[in-house]
């Protein structure tokens, strides 16, 4: 169903394109030596070349222009074999420069798309427009002064790639959907670690409304959300504010606006600059980027199986949902993790732990994949033990908690507990004629035709047995009984 907003005038359509700002992952910037560690000391990674001295002349870093390749690749998109890197004036404080070094007219990539999955197991397919490397700038310290600001120059030069989409989504979960796919094609290319709270993946949104069939109307940008949560938040408020601007009357300007998260709202931060306003012109220190198609392939034929592929094959080798398959393939080391669980096993069986008790023992205990409160070991020796009759699903949820608490095998927990599943019919049945003897008006009943009454029967043996009895063998004998 179309995402609208109701508004006095009827309904309006929301239109969103993005532009996120992923910090590539490389030991050193995109034109300097210097370190990219990030916490470093205010201004200790810093090389001539970011500090703008007289006479410094940039040196491109082959490995950034490598992983702008790697994630164009990722994203289904064209390699442009030669592009342009210009020089974007403006002047700011933590820009020593003058100028960032950009690219305009000639990106390194071109269109190609990201597809969306949905939470109602559908997807969405996003146009990208260009991917294009350029330098971060330095960082503006508010907060270390009073009347003064510091600079830190230690992210001044780093090698960003600006990913830019199309206006092809209509609602704030699509545009949710998009970043935390895209961040994820970029973790499993290994060339953004994706981590919005340290600013290394950045996103502006541009947002518009319009009635249905209009074309595009104005649009403003609200520049550097750096949670998805807060993506969304901003979107919401941004349309409604510029449907209430048009049904007042007024008109939205082209202009940049910050999402201020306290309040949950954006204001107007400057009148939105035009390309020309950057006076961009190629840089006269950077020959023009020409690639080999040799380089392009050879970088192609080392690129990992990506999230859309995985998922491809989880439901089709797997017979796993495409909601299910999408959440396990969300992040590589889930999808990993998963893997080594089902291998050999009932895969729908070890889909179901892993994203049912398994997940929500992380969440409570606050761990990680890399630090999981159950090896995949372990949980795939608790599923060979429900699936040999050894233990029974129910009793597996006991054996699984007492794992977490303390770090031994289920087969060991099964055995120190006495747990085993009672599978002797003889022992079965003597339970049952001992329940069915002590519940005679119960029994009348069942038969006179209160069939519901077959899960009361089922219950008081389970806790006639310490609920070791095999369910299978307790309802197929239970009915001969009462049959």
């Amino acid at each position: 169903m179309a995402y609208v907003i109701q508004g006095e005038t009827g309904d309006w359509e929301l239109v969103i394109g993005l532009e996120v700002h992923a910090q590539v992952i490389s030991k050193s910037k995109l034109f300097s030596g210097a370190s990219t560690l990030f916490g470093g000391e205010p201004n200790t990674q810093v090389s001539l070349v970011d500090a703008a001295m007289p006479g410094m002349l940039p040196v491109i870093n082959e490995y950034c222009i490598e992983q702008a390749v790697r994630t164009g690749l990722g994203l289904k998109a064209a390699i442009n074999l030669t592009s342009v890197f210009a020089r974007k004036n403006y002047f700011y404080a933590d820009l020593p420069q003058g100028y960032q070094i950009s690219q305009y007219e000639h990106p390194i990539v071109g269109e190609g798309e990201v597809i969306l999955d949905m939470p109602d197991g559908s997807t969405r397919t996003v146009g990208i427009e260009r991917l294009h490397l350029e330098q971060d700038a330095g960082k503006s310290l508010h907060d270390q002064h009073p009347t003064k600001s510091f600079i830190d120059l230690n992210r001044s030069g780093v090698a960003l790639m600006e990913i830019v989409s199309k206006p092809d989504m209509r609602s704030p979960e699509e545009a949710a959907a998009y970043v935390t796919k895209l961040r994820s094609i970029l973790r499993y290319l290994g060339t953004c670690d994706g981590n919005m709270a340290e600013g290394s993946m950045r996103c502006d949104a541009n947002v518009s409304v319009r009635k249905s069939g209009e074309p595009y109307r104005t649009r403003a940008e609200i520049k550097n959300v750096n949670s998805i949560r807060f993506l969304q938040q901003a979107i919401e408020y941004e349309a409604r504010r510029q449907i209430d601007l048009y049904e007042e009357g007024g008109q939205v300007v082209q202009e940049t606006r910050l999402f201020d998260s306290n309040k949950g709202e954006t204001r107007s931060m400057r009148s939105k600059e035009h390309a020309h306003d950057y006076r961009y012109f190629p840089d006269p220190d950077l020959l023009p980027l020409v690639l080999t198609q040799g380089f392009v392939d050879h970088i192609k034929a080392g690129l990992p199986e990506l999230p859309d592929e995985k998922k491809d094959r989880f439901m089709r080798d797997y017979g796993l949902s495409p909601y299910d398959a999408g959440v396990l393939v969300a992040e590589q080391a889930n999808a990993d993790f998963f893997e080594a669980v089902a291998k050999g096993r009932d895969p729908k069986l070890a889909c179901n732990w892993v994203m049912g008790d398994f997940a929500a023992a992380m969440n409570r205990l606050g761990r990680s994949i890399d630090n999981p409160p159950v090896s995949a070991a372990d949980l795939g020796g608790l599923i060979d033990l429900i699936a040999d009759n050894t233990i029974s699903g129910r009793i597996a949820k006991e054996v699984f908690e007492l794992m977490v608490e303390t770090g031994k095998g289920p087969a060991a927990i099964v055995e120190e507990k006495g747990l085993r599943q009672v599978t002797d019919t003889g022992a079965i049945e003597s339970s049952i004629d001992a329940v069915l003897a002590a519940n005679g008006d119960k029994v009348a009943e069942y038969r006179s035709g209160k069939d519901k009454l077959f899960g009361f029967f089922v219950g008081q043996v389970m806790k006639a047995t310490g609920g070791k009895a095999n369910p299978a063998l307790v309802n197929e004998i239970l009915k001969k009984k009462l049959g």
